[in-house]
């Protein structure tokens, strides 16, 4: 049975050509997103290994001690002098950083978000930062620049360099460059050094530092270091230590954590371009086996049994998966390679380091290969053992009996309709109806899967007045779509499940941007925000200067402070505004009071907050600050928040003498002309021309908005576009299939008259209606699954409106016919080719 079957094999390898391709191309996808998201991790952890050879113990502050209200944590002189005299260490290093936006020379920023940074050159002789060319820097006109930063941005010693920390631009010169094995700068970034006081100025406070570095005498552990370090630290716990090992192990979890979303999303996706192709398997060996029942039945007759013959049907899909497997990983490789490359060419940096192809990888890849296949051949071969020797042998098989038809309708009907009412069931639950929402969705995909061969039936019927239009072609295809409809259900749910998908993320993400865009844009009556391009904080001063501009009639920052309400431990946000002009730059519905009320120990606060706490207008509560300090605020206003405006609003001068550093997470600003390009130009002028601030109106907004979802569902398109694919494959392989099988048949109809542009129209329209018919159920049931997940959404999004983009799905039924089109260009070939006497005497 073992020959026979791998000579099945060879002998149908044509016919198997697809499937291979369709296991191949899901585990390519499979071990290239395994490879990559590997190779990417391990290039992280290492460089960021680098970046703790210089620590045997870290001083930082406690964890969280900087959002509780209270003396904020700083690491003082006397703490770095104390640490750097303990019993075995050698050094001690105090270190101030935090962001640093830089120009190049053609104004636009070096580097993005994160991985521009700023820090502190320790003293006279930072070992850390070797000087390759100049000095160090000396007071704050002076900075010194990492190598790759300088040699992509094109500075050099004496050069004016435009930077920016919180806002303002900032124009010091290259004192020096420097040689470092920092993590970031390795991974794309830059890295500016200013001397230790300009720094401490710009990021912490005079004489604090945010973290301390100490290097062990040599003989001293880590461990042991750490413990001395420990008894010098502040008795108030607002500081902690950790070696340098535990470091590198919580960055490299970190790094590890973070791949490991990016790598269970593609591989959800993965999964996908699998689950089709299980429809394309199972279609194959299911025409395979009919192709062969007399050859079955043969075996049967001569002592096969039924384990054997279902046997050597499995062994074939070993072999085929198999195969499918070892090229896929192959071609897996090359796919994590070529990631890689492009995300370098699309501006995201990755630090240099080997492709890491793990032994997990590669028995994965073989793993889903054979398994996938070797289930989706089981029900055929099963099926085929089941068939009685003498009736196959008489060809009295392959027709489903009505009993059998009626029991996959029924069971098709109770899971879709459980499905719905699911699905129902979860809009109604809000946060809680995910999971039956979830598993309503799957019932119901399976239930519509289970009766398609029933739906396919009418669906393809209403296609018959549009077929007549091509005469006897368009007749026969309709009559060949609806012979087999198991098999038609088959090819076209291939289809369905990528289209779904599709579908539904589009309808919920046109809705939730549009939903997302109307609550910006009405919330705000300013003409313009103003924000880091990196979401960072803004200096007050930022505020200071567009207040005084010309033609700027008001302005009001949006700061935070962390903040203790009535004793609980859990910490608020208070957000400090502008009170006298606040009202006139955003627009939220009051449900009791107004922004008239905002003043002195008065405040307003969202509805969510309010029901919270009990609150009401005119309600008091008791507030520890940030500094530690209590007072008494009263409720003047409850309004309704949103997902850009919420939480307690109080005045900002009330905010500012309890603050420990004075910043801004964004400013509004109104003008006398309204939003205009010269507005605009005005304040950008202002502010410097400064490339690391966002100015928008409310258009800007919106069209920021809409790039980020366009570029989310973009992604979404590349990945599923695998399932597509597959799903081509699946409709060539049945259309290729289905031609051999009807040799006869068609050497029959070229003999009584049909010409060969007219086997080839028929092919091709059967293929269009199939790809139709799976197009039409998609879009069908992905228009269902987003509204149902609107539903969801809309619970927790108030301006949620469901958007149908018409447009899009019309795109989408075209691309189902484009699909059905293409998929049929070879079949249809190669069945105008037939020789007309050969097919009549084909068996």
């Amino acid at each position: 049975m073992f020959r026979t079957a791998l000579r099945n094999v060879l002998a149908h390898k044509a016919r198997l050509l697809m499937t291979v391709l369709a296991v191949l191309l899901g585990v390519a996808f499979v071990s290239g997103t395994l490879v990559f998201t590997n190779t990417i991790s391990d290039a992280f952890q290492k460089s960021s290994a680098q970046g703790f050879e210089h620590v045997d113990v870290a001083v930082q502050p406690k964890k969280g001690a900087e959002d509780k209200p209270g003396a904020a944590p700083r690491l003082s002189q006397e703490l770095l002098e104390a640490a750097g005299s303990v019993p075995g260490a050698a050094s001690a290093t105090g270190t101030v950083s935090g962001f640093a936006a830089l120009a190049d020379k053609d104004g636009k920023l070096v580097g993005e978000g994160w991985s521009t940074t700023g820090a502190n050159y320790y003293g006279e002789n930072d070992s850390r930062y070797p000087m390759k060319d100049g000095r160090a820097p000396s007071g704050k006109g002076e900075i010194a620049l990492d190598a790759k930063t300088a040699e992509r941005a094109g500075y050099q010693v004496g050069d004016q360099v435009r930077m920016s920390i919180d806002g303002p631009v900032l124009t010091p010169m290259v004192s020096g460059i420097f040689t470092t094995d920092d993590g970031n700068v390795a991974a794309g970034g830059s890295l500016a050094l200013f001397d230790t006081r300009t720094a401490q100025a710009l990021y912490a406070q005079p004489g604090s530092f945010s973290e301390i570095d100490v290097r062990a005498a040599p003989g001293t552990s880590q461990a042991a270091l750490k413990a001395e370090i420990e008894k010098v630290l502040p008795k108030n716990g607002t500081a902690e230590a950790t070696t340098g090992g535990e470091l590198a192990d919580e960055q490299a979890e970190q790094i590890e954590s973070g791949m490991s979303g990016m790598q269970t999303g593609m591989l959800a996706f993965a999964g996908i371009s699998l689950f089709v192709g299980i429809f394309i398997i199972a279609n194959t060996f299911t025409m395979l086996v009919a192709q062969r029942t007399k050859e079955l039945a043969l075996m049967r007759a001569v002592g096969a049994s039924r384990r054997q013959v279902t046997r050597s049907v499995l062994i074939e899909a070993f072999v085929v998966g198999a195969v499918a497997a070892v090229v896929g990983l192959a071609a897996g490789v090359g796919i994590g390679a070529g990631l890689r490359s492009l995300m370098g060419s699309f501006g995201g940096s990755v630090p240099d380091g080997p492709l890491v192809v793990s032994p997990s990888t590669v028995i994965a890849s073989l793993v889903v290969g054979i398994v996938v296949t070797m289930l989706a051949a089981w029900l055929p071969g099963r099926r085929a053992a089941k068939i009685p020797p003498v009736a196959a042998m008489n060809s009295v098989h392959a027709t489903a009996t009505t009993k059998s038809l009626v029991v996959r309708n029924t069971i098709g009907t109770l899971l879709s309709g459980a499905g719905i009412a699911a699905v129902l069931a979860g809009t109604r639950m809000g946060d809680d109806g995910k999971l039956p929402m979830g598993l309503g969705a799957a019932l119901l995909l399976i239930g519509v899967f289970v009766l398609t061969p029933l739906l396919s039936r009418p669906i393809i019927a209403a296609a018959a007045p549009v077929l007549r239009l091509f005469g006897v072609s368009g007749k026969l295809a309709r009559q060949n779509s609806v012979r087999n409809p198991r098999r038609t259900a088959a090819t076209a749910s291939a289809l369905m499940i990528g289209l779904t998908l599709i579908t539904g993320m589009t309808v919920i993400a046109g809705s939730v941007q549009k939903s997302i865009d109307k609550m910006a844009t009405d919330s705000i009556k300013a003409d313009y925000v103003v924000s880091m391009q990196n979401f960072n904080t803004l200096s007050p001063d930022v505020e200071k200067k567009l207040a005084d501009l010309d033609g700027v009639t008001a302005t009001s920052p949006l700061r935070n402070s962390p903040a203790q309400i009535d004793g609980k431990k859990e910490s608020e946000y208070l957000t400090g505004v502008d009170a006298e002009t606040i009202g006139s730059l955003a627009s939220l519905d009051f449900e009791q009071g107004s922004w008239g009320g905002l003043g002195g120990g008065k405040v307003v606060v969202d509805s969510d907050t309010a029901k919270r706490y009990g609150w009401k207008a005119g309600s008091d509560f008791s507030v520890r600050y940030e500094d530690g300090k209590k007072g008494t605020l009263q409720v003047a206003g409850v309004y309704q928040g949103n997902e850009m405006m919420r939480g307690i609003m109080l005045d900002k001068d009330r905010l500012a003498p309890h603050q420990q550093q004075i910043t801004d997470m964004q400013v509004m600003v109104k003008t006398s002309d309204g939003a205009t390009p010269a507005a605009k130009d005005s304040i950008r002028a202002a502010l410097g021309d400064n490339p690391a601030i966002a100015v928008e109106d409310k258009k800007d907004i919106s069209n920021g908005i809409a790039q980020m979802f366009t570029l989310m569902l973009n992604m979404l398109y590349g990945l599923l576009a695998m399932a597509v694919i597959v799903a081509v494959l699946g409709v060539i392989n049945t259309l290729a299939m289905s031609v051999f099988e009807r040799s006869q048949e068609i050497g029959m109809l070229r003999a009584i008259g049909l010409d060969r542009k007219g086997i080839k129209r028929m092919v091709r329209m059967e293929s269009l209606v199939i790809s139709l018919f799976g197009g039409v159920l998609g879009i069908g049931l992905g228009v269902f699954f987003g509204w149902a997940a609107g539903e969801l959404i809309g619970s927790s999004l108030a301006t949620y409106e469901l958007v149908l983009p018409w447009g899009r799905m019309g795109l989408f039924l075209a691309l189902a016919a484009v699909v059905g089109v293409l998929a049929a260009l070879w079949p249809a070939r190669r069945a105008a080719r037939l020789n007309m006497l050969a097919a009549i005497k084909a068996e």
